[in-house]
C-alpha cells in the first residue's frame, strides 16, 4: 500500500503516479470520485471520496411532517423511489401503530417489484455503455419507458412518484392499467430472452466482465454488502423472503444466486431478478383483491407517539433501512438511512488494489451504485 503523508495526500514512489477518477467522468455514475495510485497500468491504492452531490435529507426530515417526509424519500436513490416511499411508510406506520389494508399490500408489491425491474433496465443499459456496448442501452431504454408510462398513469410522475403513503397508496388504479401492466408481462419475457443474446453471453462482454472484480461470500459479508451484489457472491439472502413484509410472503419467487462473485455475476443476477419480478407482478395481477388503499387513524397532520422503530426493505441495491425516532411531535426527532449504495461503495478501496485501470469503471459499474443514495 502506498503511504499517506500527513495533509492525506498521496505519499509517491519515484515509479508511481496519483491520478482521478471523476467526478466529472460519465462512467462514475454521478458525482464520485476516486483517487487512484498507478504503477503502469495497475493500481495500487484507491480512495473512494464522496459527497459532492450532499442534500442533507436526513436533517430535514426533522422540519418536515411525515407526510412530507414521503416526498423527500423519492430522492435519495432516486431509480428506487418506490422502495424509498416504502421503507419511510413502513417505519412510521410501526411508530403510529396504523394497520395496511391487503389490498393496498399488494399494489405496494406491485409498485416495488415494476420499480425494481425499472432500476434494473438502467443498470442493464448503461453497464453496457460502461463496458462499450451502446445498442444494448437503447433496448432498455424502449422497456423502461414501458414502466414509467405505467407510473404516469398512477400518480402523474415518472421518477420521483410519492405514491406509497403512509397508511396504503394514494389511489386507485385507473381504468385500463391493469390492462396495460398484462400487455407489458409477455412483451417483457420476449425482450428479457434477447438480452442474454445481445449482452449477456457476448463474448466480448464475457471478456471483459467473467473474471474481473470477484468478491468472496465471506468477504462481502463482512464489508455488509447486501441485495444483487452479496446474492452474486453466493450468499442467497433476500429480505422479501427471509423477513418478508406487505404480504411478500404469499408469492413464489426464486433467489438469483451467483457463483464467484464476478461483475459478470452481479449483472447477471439482476437479470435473472427481472425474471423473478415479472413472477411477482403475474402473481399480484392473477389475484388483486378488493377492498380500501388506506388504512384507518392516519391523520391530515399526523403525530407518532415517543418511541423509535426501525424498518427495512430489499431495495433494488440492497438492504434499504430507516431508524425512525419520535418525540411525540409532529416531525421526526431522528431520521437515519442505512443506505445500500453508500455501504456498498466501501469495498472498492480494497476491490480496485490489484487491477488494471481499465477494469475500475467495470467493478465500478457493476456495483450499481446511486449518488443520491450516498450523498443522501
Amino acid at each position: 500500500m502506498t503511504e499517506t503523508a500527513a495533509d492525506n495526500k498521496p505519499k509517491l514512489k519515484s515509479d508511481q503516479m496519483f491520478i482521478n477518477l471523476g467526478p466529472q467522468h460519465p462512467s462514475t455514475h454521478g458525482v464520485l470520485r476516486i483517487g487512484l495510485t498507478i504503477e503502469g497500468e495497475i493500481i495500487v491504492n484507491a480512495v473512494p471520496d464522496v459527497g459532492y452531490l450532499h442534500r442533507g435529507t436526513e436533517k430535514l426530515a426533522e422540519i418536515r411532517g411525515y407526510h412530507h417526509c414521503v416526498v423527500l424519500s423519492d430522492r435519495w436513490d432516486y431509480l428506487n423511489a418506490m422502495g424509498n416511499n416504502m421503507v419511510f411508510c413502513m417505519a412510521a406506520e410501526k411508530l403510529m401503530g396504523v394497520e395496511v389494508p391487503e389490498r393496498a399490500q399488494q399494489l405496494r408489491v406491485l409498485m416495488l417489484e415494476l420499480n425494481r425491474i425499472a432500476s434494473h433496465l438502467l443498470f442493464f443499459g448503461t453497464y453496457g455503455i460502461d463496458i462499450g456496448a451502446f445498442t444494448a442501452f437503447l433496448h432498455a431504454f424502449r422497456e423502461r419507458e414501458m414502466v414509467l408510462d405505467l407510473f404516469e398513469m398512477v400518480c402523474g410522475a415518472r421518477m420521483t412518484y410519492n405514491y406509497i403513503r403512509l397508511g396504503g397508496v394514494m389511489k386507485e388504479l385507473p381504468k385500463e392499467w391493469l390492462d396495460r401492466c398484462r400487455e407489458f408481462v409477455p412483451f417483457f419475457k420476449k425482450r428479457l430472452a434477447e438480452y442474454d443474446d445481445l449482452l449477456s453471453f457476448n463474448p466480448i462482454f464475457l471478456d471483459r466482465t467473467k473474471t474481473v472484480g470477484a468478491v468472496g461470500g465471506k468477504e462481502a459479508l463482512a464489508w455488509g454488502w447486501s441485495g444483487p451484489n452479496l446474492r452474486a457472491s453466493g450468499v442467497p439472502y433476500d429480505m422479501r423472503k427471509f423477513q418478508p413484509y406487505s404480504s411478500y410472503e404469499k408469492f413464489d419467487f426464486e433467489i438469483p444466486v451467483g457463483k464467484d462473485g464476478s461483475c459478470w455475476d452481479r449483472y447477471y443476477c439482476r437479470v435473472r431478478e427481472m425474471h423473478e419480478s415479472l413472477k411477482i407482478v403475474e402473481q399480484v395481477l392473477g389475484g388483486l383483491p378488493e377492498g380500501p388503499i388506506l388504512g384507518k387513524g392516519v391523520a391530515k397532520v399526523p403525530k407518532a407517539p415517543p418511541g423509535e422503530t426501525y424498518a427495512a426493505i430489499e431495495g433494488a441495491r440492497g438492504d434499504l433501512g430507516i431508524h425512525l425516532v419520535s418525540d411525540g411531535n409532529m416531525s421526526p426527532y431522528r431520521l437515519h438511512v442505512k443506505a445500500p449504495s453508500f455501504i456498498n461503495l466501501q469495498i472498492l478501496q480494497e476491490m480496485l488494489v490489484g487491477q488494471k485501470i481499465s477494469d475500475v469503471v467495470a467493478i465500478l459499474g457493476s456495483i450499481d451504485i446511486v449518488l443520491g443514495e450516498v450523498d443522501r
